[in-house]
């Protein structure tokens, strides 16, 4: 009888330590599945943001390049065309997208920030016409900044 109590006691034990190592490696998986997803969510809100952020400073960047075509379309000289309502428009525009600008700076790497800056310059040198005019359209001289802005944009939202 003593040899069944204690091979009993000793089954006891061993079922008991098996289900406390079932146990612990349960919660350790279990938390590494919560921080998993927890790091996917944060992925994911990291993502609508950047793509939040993109899509603002794009359609500022589009209302820039129509601001400028309104400006050169009014007929009459250039100086002319701008009223004080363009002018007022152009600045708030322009402010709104420098900070839009800026803020993807914050958000994204150096070399991404840099095509943006050079798309937002491109929109503001059309705006204000400052440059070569007489050579090339104001889309042609925001085109090439515009495609490699988003190439990298979609290059940086594919990652």
């Amino acid at each position: 009888m003593d040899a069944q109590v204690w091979t009993s006691l000793l089954g006891v034990a061993l079922g008991g330590g098996f289900s406390f190592l079932a146990q612990i490696t349960a919660g350790r998986q279990a938390g590494r599945s919560e921080a998993r997803r927890r790091q996917a969510d944060v992925a994911e809100a990291r993502r609508a943001e950047r793509l939040e952020l993109l899509q603002e400073f794009i359609a500022l960047a589009q209302q820039g390049v129509r601001l400028a075509e309104q400006r050169e379309g009014a007929g009459g000289d250039w100086e002319t065309a701008a009223t004080a309502e363009w002018r007022a428009a152009a600045l708030g525009l322009i402010d709104r997208m420098w900070v839009c600008e800026r803020m993807i700076g914050v958000v994204f790497p150096a070399d991404f920030y840099r095509r943006a800056w050079a798309y937002g310059t491109a929109v503001d040198q059309v705006l204000w016409r400052e440059y070569a005019h007489a050579e090339v359209s104001l889309h042609d001289h925001v085109r090439g900044a515009q495609l490699a802005f988003l190439e990298a944009a979609r290059a940086q939202l594919g990652r």
